[in-house]
């Protein structure tokens, strides 16, 4: 009884030590490519911040949103480094693909939807001056679009998290429109409007009605591709299935049509008719599917026969 009264009550410990997961090392250098995508957004919403006013240069003259786009652009192609590097090192990682999904947030979703908010915003409040509930509807409109642009980024890039498989053969296709295109769709229709003011000049009537279109097409078009970037349309990775082994000579000849294109319209419209078709393209060839597949289901169903009252048949 003594050694039973002598023993003191164990404390219970409500707050247990739980051994989390450390990051030992980090390769060194996918990580600054991906960090330098994450400047390249961080410094395309400086620019977008600074209005419609033009950066001079000495001679040189160019607008604020220009540069805004051709950062976004930047951004891509530290993107497509990163991943590129770091699969021929044999360098890839979790970490890499948690930063890359960070950097990607801010460079193709917060960046697209700044440009998108400010660019509408300065168009519009000149365009409906003096009509304060057209001004008042549209602001709403415009927040509206880049605020469900972002959000559908963050889900695309989040789900993609969850998704990924470090397997090179899993990277042919994506699984809903990629946050780089969509980020290049919009990118890309500002270059083409800041192009066609500088060319055509701001007081022509052709350069109105290409205003027009632009400013009141831009927010549908954004609200498109961001329910595009979390559906399941399957769209290909152009880098992995058209520029890596042997190709037939089509995608040759689509690859010299595309810089025939460029030649011919220049860099920023044939980006915008690159970036437009390419996410428009998923979801023409999902219609195309989803039409042709009753006409197949019905085709291969059995024809009833026809009773005979019981005869024997011949």
């Amino acid at each position: 009884m003594s050694a039973i009264q002598t023993e003191k009550p164990k404390r219970r410990k409500f707050f247990r030590r739980v051994r989390r997961p450390q990051v030992r090392y980090i390769t060194l250098l996918p990580s600054l490519i991906t960090l330098l995508n994450g400047v390249f957004g961080f410094a395309a919403l400086s620019f977008a911040d600074r209005g419609s006013q033009d950066w001079n240069f000495h001679r040189f003259t160019i607008s604020h949103y220009t540069i805004a786009a051709y950062l976004i652009f930047l951004g891509m192609i530290a993107d497509m480094l990163d991943g590129r590097v770091a699969r021929m090192s044999h360098t890839t990682s979790s970490f890499g693909g948690q930063l890359d999904s960070l950097c990607d947030v801010v460079s193709f979703g917060v960046a697209p939807a700044f440009l998108l908010l400010n660019f509408l915003q300065d168009k519009m409040l000149i365009r409906l001056d003096g009509m304060e509930a057209a001004l008042t509807l549209a602001t709403r409109w415009i927040w509206l679009a880049a605020g469900l642009f972002v959000s559908c980024a963050i889900v695309r890039l989040a789900r993609f998290n969850v998704e990924n498989e470090e397997d090179e053969t899993s990277h042919l296709n994506f699984s809903g429109l990629p946050s780089p295109a969509a980020a290049g769709v919009i990118a890309s229709m500002i270059l083409f409007y800041e192009d066609m003011r500088v060319t055509l000049g701001s007081t022509s009537s052709v350069f109105w009605g290409i205003e027009t279109m632009v400013i009141y097409a831009l927010p549908i078009l954004s609200i498109l591709i961001a329910l595009l970037m979390v559906s399941r349309i399957r769209y290909p990775h152009m880098v992995n299935q058209y520029f890596r082994r042997k190709k037939p000579v089509e995608h040759l000849l689509w690859v010299a049509a595309i810089f025939g294109l460029i030649w011919l319209c220049g860099l920023q419209s044939a980006l915008a008719l690159v970036f437009v078709g390419f996410a428009l393209s998923g979801l023409v060839r999902w219609l195309m599917t989803r039409t042709k597949m009753p006409r197949v289901a019905t085709a291969e169903l059995p024809k009833p026969t026809e009773p005979n009252n019981g005869a024997p048949t011949v």
